[in-house]
């Protein structure tokens, strides 16, 4: 409301006062709204990982208390333990081949589904489909009686002639196997690239076509550079979601990491050694080498992508 002409207005230290007062009331009601968040936080992320820690630079059994021993767990990793390093070459394996193909995927089928103006809604419900119970158990079981010996998958490249003697307890079918299960979860970073196909100016395409460039050079010139910064989301999520692999190795291999250490991905090796050996410290120590491997990689992706991630308004 407009204050009257004539009306005296409070100036001076009481008016100084009462805003002071004011400020002081919306300070405390921001806080009291992330309160929630800020216990949370401390009390679910940043106390349990400030204990990972120290456990990590202990020998723990649950039953007795901590030992400290310094960096015994970490000197034990990389030179008295060649199934850590087992697991850390299958797991790199597994996300260097696995998450590049998983995108190729998304990304092809977010073009043709970009390209189409009919039934587009039921094909992208369709294709989202497998990544929201792609991680579920029954998929995993599912999984492994369709690739184990005689199961639906090798039975039918047995009537095409090629006798594979099933997947799941080959060495050498394994890795793919988990590799397709993961790639057929591609509905995610799929319906990503689609949102931003759509933001890409059509009036470019028609330029280029106007240039006498092809389709395959439209991808590569236009396609590609207008959606390099989805494409390095798209890489960087699924990197990291890739380390993360657990419950179908699980599931699939019973969990012991068979055939051949092949399934024996980080993350179910530091489920054993901490809760079937009880060696929690250890464990510790494996979770926290894992994690600042993810943040490495994430930041040479973060380096690297100046170089080939273009973003609206740069100067280059």
């Amino acid at each position: 409301m407009a204050t009257p002409v004539g009306t005296p207005v409070a100036r001076g230290p009481g008016r100084t006062a009462d805003r002071r007062a004011a400020g002081r009331r919306e300070t405390m009601a921001g806080y009291g709204f992330l309160a929630p968040w800020l216990v949370g936080f401390f009390g679910l992320t940043v106390g349990p990982m400030a204990v990972s820690l120290y456990l990590a630079f202990t020998r723990y059994d649950i039953f007795t208390p901590p030992e400290w021993v310094g960096f015994a767990n970490f000197t034990r990793m990389f030179t008295d333990d060649p199934i850590f390093l087992r697991s850390a070459k299958v797991t790199l394996e597994y996300v260097l081949i696995g998450t590049p193909v998983k995108l190729a995927a998304a990304l092809a089928v977010a073009l043709l589904l970009n390209s189409i103006t009919r039934g587009s809604g039921f094909f992208r419900s369709a294709f989202y489909t497998p990544s929201l119970i792609g991680a579920s158990v029954s998929v995993a079981i599912v999984w492994r009686a369709m690739f184990a010996g005689d199961g639906p998958v090798d039975t039918s490249l047995k009537s095409l002639g090629f006798d594979l003697g099933g997947w799941v307890g080959d060495v050498d079918l394994a890795i793919p196997m988990m590799i397709i299960l993961v790639v057929w979860q591609f509905g995610a970073p799929m319906v990503i690239f689609l949102a931003g196909l759509k933001q890409v100016p059509t009036e470019l395409y028609e330029a280029a076509q106007v240039d006498g460039a092809g389709p395959v050079h439209r991808f590569w010139k236009v396609t590609v550079p207008m959606l390099s910064p989805v494409i390095f989301f798209n890489l960087l999520l699924e990197t990291i979601h890739a380390f993360q692999v657990f419950g179908s190795a699980f599931i699939i291999s019973n969990g012991s990491g068979a055939p051949g250490g092949q399934l024996n991905f980080i993350t179910l090796y530091m489920y054993k050694r901490g809760f079937a050996d009880m060696q929690m410290g250890y464990a510790a120590a494996i979770a926290w080498i894992v994690l600042v491997a993810v943040a490495i990689i994430a930041a040479i992706m973060f380096r690297s992508a100046r170089s080939w991630v273009y973003y609206a308004g740069d100067q280059r």
